[in-house]
């Protein structure tokens, strides 16, 4: 997700703390900004632990690389180069290929 769809979901969640706090319904509050009740609730009971900070973007989610840029950029040659190259019959990458392929770059 980019920044811009970050900021603008954390808008969103903002809005939504104004009709919380006006006593709406967790229905009300998803209905109006189309999302199930769980997200309405998710944010009801951030809001009511937390405060509005709590409905902020925490930033990009995800685990973070463990590679170096040398290291990625070995993988990228050997990604680009094909499947064949690293000893595989077909030309089809799958994660655990891949993995395989990757551990070299991480030792």
């Amino acid at each position: 997700m980019t920044a811009e769809e970050r900021a603008r979901r954390e808008q969103v969640r903002l809005t939504a703390a104004d009709l919380i706090e006006a006593g709406a319904s967790d229905r009300e509050v998803a209905r109006q900004f189309r999302v199930t009740r769980m997200s309405a609730n998710r944010w009801r009971r951030a809001l009511t632990s937390g405060g509005r900070q709590a409905l902020a973007s925490k930033g990009p989610g995800g685990a973070r690389c463990k590679l170096d840029s040398g290291q990625l950029r070995v993988l990228r040659t050997a990604l680009d180069a094909g499947p064949a190259t690293s000893g595989w019959r077909d030309q089809c990458w799958t994660l655990a290929r891949i993995a395989t392929s990757a551990a070299p770059c991480g030792s």
